[in-house]
């Protein structure tokens, strides 16, 4: 949207924010999802043409929906997408996802010990939030099917060991990421010194295994729980063509997307460049262009796969290759989703957000410091919720946090950049319009505004926690005991919540 100048009278202002909370409400109100993101991006237009009508569908199409589209690093996501789709076909096809859930009858005994395990695959695939979702969805999807886990529950796991995960994974792309918006300060190394204080991520984990291990299910997800709880699994109803899978059919495919997506991530980051030798895999990692990344990486794992299959006799190539279509259609849903999205940020940067939250913060940030970091974390969420972007609210957040408190005091300063990474991720996590959000509920193949009304009561608890949490840091200093007070509140308030369930008689 390269017309977008502060000539236009709702520039930098709140109403930069109006075209995403209008999307979100309708979302939230008619549980339609599509054209609840076109609307707003219409409002968007409408604000960008000043209610002229002058250059209304060039706003909403030719700059819009179309540019975001046609955006290298967005193509490269709906790349990774289609071949994502792909793989989770052949891996069905094969009979990988089928051994692996008679594997799972076997091993995993319990409703709980399906859901520990859905949480600790998604623990184990920090790479990327994209990948984490789709990839544990897949193949986890069958064994929380059998042991009658709703797809919402499933969403809600997911999704919270998606984000909240990579963003406090030094060797991730949100890595990567937030290091790249911190300008005259070694990036890694801050990210690493805020993972201790990155209360939401750390609490959010916390509550995922106290919610599955005591089974507190509120809210809308105690209405899904038990209606799958009453119609039952249904894993014998999964469309299996092949009959010579093994676990081996799942385990090579999974291990070959990690290994290939990172080496698609160090490969755009330079590692392998000639002449370069000083560049190891950290910088690598750091400075990788995670899109085009990933969109290799998914790539070079689907060549691996069909390779793999085709020596073990266990599908044709011309049953490979009949993946790909597959795969293409399994992802539509979530691919036209994350056009609308793109195109509604795209909207709100056009208005100038960014400028109406720098001023919101430079604004609070002469007095209150201790309290500083409650404040940004309040603020962070609010804005990713709100644009559906972690990343843009790191690049919007950070810089200014690194201006405010860099050279004056450090430690408040790491305790601020956490907060803008906690904030984001929380705002990221609960929003209807986030692209994590979207890729969990396709990953669990969940109606989307089900998972984020299902959601949100959840992150709503830990996000309360977490803004006390930052309080107490604010004045301590102290990530031990900042985090001893927030696993102590989180544990009294869940075993409160529980035995309200208990009074209700659940």
């Amino acid at each position: 949207m390269e017309q977008a100048t502060n000539s236009i009278m709702a520039y930098g202002t709140f109403l930069a924010l109006v075209p995403a909370l209008v999307a979100i409400i309708l979302a939230l109100v008619s549980k339609e999802v599509y054209s609840s993101l076109f609307l707003g991006v219409i409002v968007g237009g409408l604000l960008l043409c000043q209610g002229t009508g002058s250059g209304f569908f060039d706003a909403v199409f030719k700059n819009g929906l179309i540019a975001k589209v046609a955006d290298p690093y967005n193509v490269g996501i709906l790349v990774f997408l289609v071949m994502l789709g792909a793989m989770v076909a052949l891996m069905n096809r094969a009979g990988g996802s089928a051994a692996f859930g008679n594997w799972a009858k076997i091993h995993i005994k319990s409703k709980v010990g399906a859901q520990i395990a859905t949480i600790c695959f998604g623990i184990l695939i920090f790479i990327d939030d994209y990948f984490n979702c789709l990839t544990v969805g897949s193949v986890m999807r069958p064994v929380t099917d059998r042991f009658k886990v709703s797809h919402e529950k499933l969403a809600y796991l997911i999704d919270s060991t998606a984000a909240p995960i990579c963003i406090i994974a030094p060797i991730s792309s949100w890595a990567a990421a937030v290091s790249g918006f911190v300008e005259g300060e070694d990036g890694l190394t801050l990210f690493i010194k805020a993972i201790p204080f990155n209360f939401y991520a750390l609490l959010t984990i916390l509550t995922l295994f106290l919610v599955v291990v005591w089974n507190v299910n509120i809210g809308p997800m105690k209405k899904h729980e038990m209606h799958t709880n009453a119609v039952g699994g249904n894993l014998e109803d999964l469309n299996f063509t092949s009959t010579k899978g093994r676990v081996l059919d799942l385990v090579m495919p999974i291990t070959s997307l990690i290994v290939f997506c990172v080496l698609g991530m160090i490969y755009t980051g330079g590692y392998f460049a000639s002449g370069d030798a000083s560049k190891g895999f950290v910088d690598a990692f750091a400075s990788s262009d995670a899109s085009v990344g990933l969109a290799i990486g998914s790539f070079g794992a689907f060549v691996f796969t069909v390779c793999f299959y085709m020596v073990r006799r266990v599908l044709r190539f011309g049953h490979c290759m009949a993946c790909l279509p597959d795969g293409f259609k399994a992802m539509v849903p979530a691919i036209l989703i994350l056009a609308l999205a793109w195109t509604l940020k795209g909207t709100t940067d056009a208005l100038g957000a960014k400028e109406f939250v720098a001023g919101l913060v430079k604004g609070g940030a002469a007095g209150f410091m201790n309290f500083m970091p409650a404040i940004i974390f309040v603020i962070a969420a609010f804005l990713a919720f709100a644009t559906g972007t972690s990343w843009g609210t790191f690049g919007i957040l950070i810089p200014i946090v690194v201006a405010a408190f860099g050279g004056v005091d450090y430690s408040l300063m790491v305790i601020s950049i956490s907060a803008c990474m906690a904030g984001a991720v929380c705002g990221d996590h609960s929003s209807p319009i986030s692209d994590t959000t979207i890729m969990a509920s396709a990953g669990a193949e969940c109606n989307h505004v089900n998972h984020v009304n299902t959601q949100i009561p959840y992150v709503l608890i830990v996000a309360a926690i977490s803004f006390v949490t930052y309080i107490v840091a604010g004045f301590t200093r102290s990530a031990i005991l900042s985090l001893l007070f927030g696993f102590l509140v989180t544990f009294g308030t869940l075993v409160l919540l529980k035995k309200h369930a208990k009074k209700k008689g659940e």
